[in-house]
């Protein structure tokens, strides 16, 4: 009896319960690695051509095999949990402390709120990445994360496990933002404006939208983001002091069209992970006895 009063204690203050919680993070995090696990190859792809290795696809599977769509998809999958579980997870306690805070529930308090979760999910994650990355550009088949995370410490030291995590935490933040409040509020406007109800196609057409605007946004700092976390790996590649360098250097040297390099491959994975991952979860909530997103 104590500790249901003690939940209820803590729901009617936080507008969450302790098991809430748990659900939050668990759907979150499954419906996030179940849509990574799906576009990983184009991810590979992605921080390929950001790399400038042109006529990608066919040359990466003929030269390197299959196989090599996949690298880094451990890493991966542990970051999408993760990541994912507090990115998601975060977003609607977030939302409830701003809309309290501000006593609003207008678009800027859902844009604040996934800029928040999404900068403290990546923050915690920056270093599950940099292995990803950097797995991603490894063509040696016998490195794998254990070796690769033990080669960068002892190479370049624990602080490069952080490397790129300003451009990281900016990219998530603009991420979240821009895919959590455009999902949000395109289901409001969706249900207000026509005649489609929760449910599936409500779920697959605001992720449509979500993930188009959410690619746009995110492109040019998801591109300076790889740059900086593989600058010590690539010979190709000048020495960048930060974010803001990177993205001057690629300006003067590629032209604006260099901030959406791989702009393409980006939309190709982030589109359809964002329509797998919102459908994945607003189904896994609805099974775990949550309310829709």
């Amino acid at each position: 009896m104590a500790d249901n009063s003690s939940s209820g204690s803590f729901k009617s203050k936080w507008g969450v319960s302790p098991s809430d919680v748990v659900y939050h993070f668990g759907t979150s995090g499954t419906s996030v690695a179940s849509a990574t696990a799906i576009t990983h190859p184009l991810d590979v792809l992605k921080v390929r051509l950001q790399m400038q290795l042109g006529q990608l696809s066919m040359r990466l599977v003929k030269n390197e095999g299959v196989r090599s769509l996949y690298l880094g998809l451990m890493p991966s999958l542990i970051r999408s949990v993760v990541y994912g579980g507090l990115r998601l997870g975060l977003y609607e306690p977030s939302k409830y402390v701003c809309e309290l805070a501000f006593e609003s529930t207008n678009v800027f308090m859902k844009i604040a709120s996934g800029a928040f979760s999404g900068a403290v999910a990546t923050a915690l994650t920056n270093p599950v990445e940099v292995l990803k990355v950097r797995l991603q550009m490894n063509t040696r088949t016998g490195s794998g994360p254990i070796r690769e995370l033990k080669k960068i410490s002892s190479e370049e030291g624990v602080g490069a496990l952080w490397k790129g995590v300003g451009p990281a935490m900016a990219r998530a933040s603009v991420l979240t933002a821009s895919q959590l409040a455009t999902y949000d509020e395109s289901k409001r406007v969706l249900t207000k404006w026509t005649s489609l109800e929760e449910g599936f196609y409500l779920h697959l057409t605001a992720s449509t939208i979500a993930g188009t605007v959410s690619t746009i946004m995110t492109a040019p700092v998801d591109m300076v983001k790889t740059r900086l976390m593989m600058q010590r790996e690539s010979k190709g590649i000048g020495s960048y002091k930060n974010g803001l360098h990177c993205a001057y250097q690629v300006l003067q040297t590629e032209g604006p069209r260099g901030l959406y390099k791989g702009g393409f491959a980006i939309f190709a994975r982030l589109g359809p992970q964002t329509t797998i991952t919102f459908i994945v979860c607003e189904k896994l909530r609805e099974l775990a006895g949550l309310k829709a997103l």
